[in-house]
């Protein structure tokens, strides 16, 4: 019982963290007639000020963009596990502490986007001269350490 008290007091208490997740844009093109001169960038999802014991959600966004586009031209977009490895629950650190979350195709948070293993899924869209994708994320309810910044570093892939 003084364990479960201590973690009410702990979560009434003003304790707030910074999560991030960054998607870092890796183009990877590839010789392929109906697409040519693509680039890739991403925002980062940022889920802001974290307060323990609640759950945080945020989205980011992947442009394509492409100079020559012949239709149809199928992308493929694949999302790194990032620093934890795996896309069970990917983690954010901050001087040896964690704080788990998830990268997703949809707003429900049930399809988790990574590159079709571990249970995850890719993406495929057809390319325009600017194309992009939502990524949603969502930090489950945890209490980390407080005061910390929280990153992870997503890689993202675009074949094409």
């Amino acid at each position: 019982m003084t364990g479960s008290v201590g973690s009410r007091s702990r979560a009434r208490r003003a304790r707030e963290c910074l999560a991030l997740a960054a998607l870092a844009a890796f183009v990877c093109p590839a010789a392929h007639a109906a697409a040519t001169n693509c680039s890739a960038s991403a925002t980062g999802v940022a889920f802001g000020t974290y307060t323990p014991l609640t759950i945080a959600t945020s989205t980011a966004t992947i442009t394509i963009s492409c100079a020559k586009v012949k239709a149809p031209a199928p992308a493929t977009i694949t999302l790194s596990a990032g620093g934890s490895n795996t896309f069970a629950a990917r983690t954010m650190s901050s001087a040896g502490n964690t704080l788990t979350y998830n990268l997703y195709q949809d707003a429900a948070h049930t399809q988790i986007w990574g590159d079709g293993t571990g249970g995850s899924l890719t993406e495929t869209l057809d390319l325009t001269t600017t194309t992009t994708a939502t990524v949603y994320g969502r930090v489950p309810s945890q209490d980390p350490a407080p005061g910390a910044n929280y990153t992870d570093s997503i890689t993202v892939t675009v074949s094409y």
